[in-house]
């Protein structure tokens, strides 16, 4: 891995804070400005958005075939709140799939994934749930679901490396707390849970980009990009609102930030260590990211100037404290 870019970063705010655009605007830079100017080098991008999307797949299915659903009651929050921690372990499959260059042959796709969702979820502190359905109903699922599993296997497996060198790992995630809670959030909710979740070889090569906008914002811009005949994608995802008041009411990454051992890092205390992880913050609570959901061509170079300005003062910062 080069030293002159990070191995990983956690891209991690409140939805439609502008994750997705960033990740978007970096995998559409120059790379050696990307590496000179950021400090990132060649994105291989995970995300645990398409899992929450799976997971609804799978509710739907469940309730066409008389089920209760599993993870979601209706457009709510989830039925069971470590699901937060199921969707982290997911990602340190897929981060360390990714370094293994792991690549999958299964005669069913949706049902290797259905068994994964439950083993993430069993380290979570959560029994098996898809393993338990009657047979038949897990097959029925899984034929339904097979061409939407396949595309994420497929979107995962081809951003595998020849090698490491020069690339960085950007994993994209968003958590928060119910509306009107007290800091420090408890439990499940927010960061204070799930960033000890991580691997801890993952939590040891990681820096955390943060992008700041408040829960306002958020629903704001989270109602504005919804598109309804577009439910998988990750620019134009929609959060139903309850979900929208119920886990992302409130953000405790500042909170987080201000109470950390060390400045400009993130305490982060599991598998018997402390990590200091590095962060930066990119001030969006003024809009500078929704141009960039359109055509690249089209970018306002003004724009693409001002986000461009705003992200290298949070990726020198991180970069400051970085473990190199």
């Amino acid at each position: 891995m080069s030293k002159k870019v990070f191995k990983t970063i956690l891209l991690i705010a409140l939805p439609a804070s502008g994750k997705s655009e960033v990740r978007h605007f970096m995998a559409n830079i120059d790379p050696k400005r990307l590496e000179e100017e950021f400090h990132v080098g060649d994105n291989l991008q995970l995300d645990d958005f398409p899992y929450v999307h799976f997971m609804r797949c799978i509710d739907g299915e469940m309730e066409k075939l008389g089920f209760e659903p599993i993870f979601y009651p209706g457009q709510n929050p989830f039925n069971n709140n470590y699901d937060w921690g199921t969707l982290v372990h997911l990602l340190n499959e897929d981060y360390h799939d990714l370094l293994n260059r792991k690549r999958v042959n299964v005669d069913s796709v949706a049902l290797y994934t259905m068994d994964r969702i439950d083993r993430a979820a069993q380290i979570a502190g959560i029994e098996p749930r898809l393993a338990k359905l009657p047979e038949e109903v897990r097959l029925t699922i899984a034929k339904n679901l097979e061409e939407e599993a396949v595309k994420m296997l497929k979107e995962k497996e081809a951003q595998i490396p020849d090698d490491f060198e020069g690339k960085t790992i950007i994993i994209e995630c968003a958590r928060g707390g119910p509306d009107g809670s007290a800091m420090p959030l408890t439990g499940a909710y927010g960061y204070q849970y799930s960033l000890p979740q991580f691997a801890p070889d993952l939590l040891e090569e990681a820096a955390i980009l943060n992008i700041w906008v408040t829960p306002e914002e958020s629903r704001r811009k989270n109602s504005e990009r919804a598109n309804p005949d577009d439910p998988g994608s990750n620019l134009f995802h929609g959060v139903p609102l309850s979900v929208m008041l119920g886990d992302y009411g409130c953000d405790d990454m500042q909170y987080l930030k201000e109470n950390s051992e060390v400045p400009d890092t993130i305490t982060v205390k599991n598998y018997g260590r402390t990590y200091h992880v590095p962060i930066g913050v990119f001030d969006n609570r003024v809009d500078k990211t929704s141009f960039l959901r359109g055509d690249v061509e089209g970018w306002d170079p003004a724009k693409v100037e001002e986000m461009t300005l705003a992200i290298k003062e949070a990726t020198d910062k991180m970069w400051a404290n970085y473990k190199k």
